[in-house]
C-alpha cells in the first residue's frame, strides 16, 4: 500500500503544484449545511436530550483503572455509576455506585478502580442521570431520574506479566 501512495505523491510533484490542486479542488465536495452545524459549538438539538455512556478500555483485568465517559441531558446535574466490577475489598455489597458531576453541557468523566476481587467475566455498567434539588429549609433531596444507560464492560484475570512487558 505504501508503494501505491509514494507513487501517487511522485506523480503529483512531477506534473506541478497548479495541476494537483486543481485536481484536490475538483475533487473536493460542498459539505452538507448539516455537517456545517456540527461543527464549533453548535449541538443539533436531538443529540442534546441523548444520554451516553462510555467505558474505555472495554475489557480490562482485574486490578486495572477504567475511565468512564457520560453524556447526559442538559436538564441532569448529577450520574450515577453502578456495576458489580467496582466491589471493594472486604465489602459485603455485590453492586458498588460511584457518583459523577456534570457540566453545564452535560458532559463528565471519571475513573474507576476494577477490583481485583471482581469476578472474571460479563459485568454491566448501568448509569442514571438524575437532576437532584435540595430544600434550602428542611436539607430534604428530591432526585429525579431523567436518563439512563448501559455499557457492556468484560474483565479479564490479573497476571502479573502484564507489568513487564
Amino acid at each position: 500500500m505504501r508503494p501505491v501512495i509514494g507513487m501517487g505523491v511522485a506523480a503529483a510533484l512531477m506534473m506541478g503544484p497548479n495541476v494537483s490542486a486543481g485536481a484536490s479542488r475538483a475533487s473536493s465536495f460542498a459539505p452538507s449545511v448539516s455537517a456545517r452545524k456540527t461543527g464549533g459549538d453548535h449541538i443539533p438539538s436531538e443529540w442534546r436530550t441523548r444520554t451516553s455512556l462510555r467505558v474505555l478500555p472495554r475489557s480490562p483485568r482485574q486490578r486495572n483503572v477504567i475511565r468512564i465517559f457520560a453524556h447526559c441531558p442538559k436538564k441532569a446535574n448529577h450520574a450515577i455509576i453502578g456495576s458489580t466490577a467496582f466491589t471493594l475489598k472486604g465489602s459485603r455489597r455485590l453492586y458498588r455506585e460511584v457518583g459523577l458531576g456534570l457540566s453545564d453541557r452535560g458532559l463528565g468523566t471519571r475513573s474507576a478502580s476494577i477490583s481485583y476481587y471482581a469476578l472474571p467475566g460479563f459485568h454491566e455498567v448501568c448509569m442514571k442521570c438524575v437532576k437532584v434539588t435540595i430544600d434550602q429549609e428542611t436539607r430534604l433531596r428530591r432526585i429525579q431520574v431523567i436518563g439512563r444507560d448501559s455499557a457492556p464492560l468484560r474483565i479479564r484475570r490479573f497476571r502479573a506479566e502484564q507489568f513487564f512487558d
